[in-house]
């Protein structure tokens, strides 16, 4: 009792700030890939609602549109830590909802005075403002989250991912052949993109120390977890460059996250191909089926998440071996799976089907896995961290079609579809191999605030004056 008491109200504000980042992740993968479906209505209005206008985009033309969001997504990791850092998370992640939305719902206003380029246009700008997105949310994840508590608040914070995938491909479809037509797509998703702003401005804050709501338990409670006795500011600690960059935990964790965004891209694109080429299954043309696969994704994150829990308070794991065992299951069962699902025959259609749902709801733990680890290695820097990670990431979607396109030239072809499979396993079994090597759950020596400072011998006190002269500002 005295323990619960201790760490403040049964729900707390850091309860409240998981929630809202559950729904800023939903709205923003809402946002992102409603526009596929989008883009069905407005070539084939006969399919939707005919009362709306039609464009005759060609192949290459819709392409463009769909791939133009990862070319402003990719440009503003280059400045998102920083961005983060300067302004704090709570108008960082106000930024991206808002701009992101703001703009998506101009955009059938906007297609009157031109044709593709503009919806081109809007998708860019769009990722640019979503671009700030996660070294916004991991930064106030680890400002928020108890040690003890980080795989759990992490986990279902960004279960959001999955909820808003899903609403995106269960709800547009819906609204398309609604009155509202496919303007509605837009209508809604971002209008509940400005409902969240609304709601972020009165109960979001970037951390316990900036809540208006938050008890004294909680806030004690968060700063023992912590291990934060002093309030200070995360903006004034200089960025340990040449460390960050020749560390080894880190390398790894790029390495792992870079094999999870080719591979799970990879597998995004090519099965729905693969499964109409060589099973003669049209899943784009059935929404139920197509979203069977990320049902399990959404279900299968709360499992990880209550096996997580209950493997780390028994003490059964370490966080070190918990997350290299969720991270090789994430990896290393879908790899076979896909190396599996190559080999299979065209009549082979149930088979086929069982393992691409569970090579999609298999990769749920790697959030807990490899995704959360960042906020491990280093909470001060978790925002710079995260832009280098990201930006790394967001260059994986945009190759893939380039090795598809390359591999694959008759999608009828099962051989061709083995290499490209084997290609997404290998690149998760050595992504996973590095991580198992040089993955870390220690928060590094450059984590420290004072690591830039000179060095003092133990017998002698450096002054403060003495420590500003001699820090080393390489940012």
């Amino acid at each position: 009792m005295e323990s619960d008491i201790s760490k403040g109200p049964v729900i707390g504000q850091r309860h409240v700030q998981t929630l809202l980042l559950f729904g800023f992740a939903a709205i923003n993968y809402m946002t992102r890939y409603s526009a596929s479906i989008s883009l069905v209505a407005m070539t084939n209005s006969s399919t939707t609602n005919p009362n709306f206008p039609q464009y005759n985009w060609n192949e290459s033309e819709k392409s463009y549109i769909l791939s133009s969001f990862f070319w402003g997504y990719l440009f503003t990791q280059l400045f998102a830590g920083y961005y983060c850092k300067r302004f704090g998370e709570k108008v960082t992640l106000f930024t991206a909802i808002f701009g992101s939305s703001l703009v998506g719902l101009i955009l059938p206003i906007t297609l009157k005075f031109g044709d593709w380029q503009i919806f081109c246009a809007v998708r860019v700008v769009q990722g640019v403002f979503q671009g700030l997105d996660l070294s916004g949310a991991y930064a106030l994840l680890a400002n928020w989250c108890p040690v003890e508590e980080r795989n759990r608040l992490g986990a279902l914070a960004f279960s959001g991912n999955e909820c808003g995938t899903l609403m995106a491909m269960l709800l547009s479809g819906l609204i398309a052949i609604s009155a509202l037509g496919w303007p509605g797509i837009s209508y809604i998703f971002c209008g509940i993109g400005l409902i969240w702003c609304l709601l972020w401005i009165i109960f979001g804050a970037s951390s316990p120390n900036t809540s208006k709501f938050i008890s004294l338990e909680e806030k004690t409670y968060i700063q023992i977890s912590k291990k934060e006795t002093v309030e200070g500011s995360k903006k004034s600690i200089p960025i340990p460059w040449k460390a960050i960059l020749l560390s080894p935990a880190f390398w790894a964790l790029i390495v792992a996250r870079c094999s999870e965004a080719w591979s799970f891209t990879a597998v995004q694109a090519a099965l729905p191909e693969y499964m109409n080429g060589v099973f003669c299954m049209d899943m784009k043309n059935n929404t139920l089926y197509s979203a069977l696969p990320y049902i399990l994704l959404w279900v299968m994150s709360y499992v990880y998440l209550i096996l997580a829990d209950l493997l780390i308070n028994y003490k059964i794991l370490s966080l070190n071996a918990l997350r290299k065992t969720f991270n090789s299951i994430a990896f290393w069962i879908p790899a076979i799976c896909l190396i599996g699902i190559g080999f299979l025959k065209p009549h082979q259609q149930i088979i086929a089907g069982i393992l691409m749902i569970v090579i999609v709801g298999i990769n749920a733990g790697n959030m807990i896995g490899s995704g959360l680890n960042v906020i491990d290695l280093s909470p001060n820097h978790t925002d710079i961290l995260m832009s280098i990670l990201n930006a790394a990431g967001s260059i994986m979607p945009m190759l893939n079609p380039l090795v598809m396109a390359a591999v694959v030239h008759d999608d009828s072809d099962d051989r061709q579809w083995q290499i490209l499979f084997i290609i997404c396993a290998l690149i998760y079994f050595v992504g996973n191999i590095i991580y198992l090597i040089w993955g870390s759950t220690d928060a590094q020596p450059w984590n420290d605030p004072n690591f830039l400072l000179p060095k003092c011998r133990d017998d002698i006190e450096c002054s403060s004056d003495e420590q500003q002269s001699g820090r080393k500002d390489i940012t």
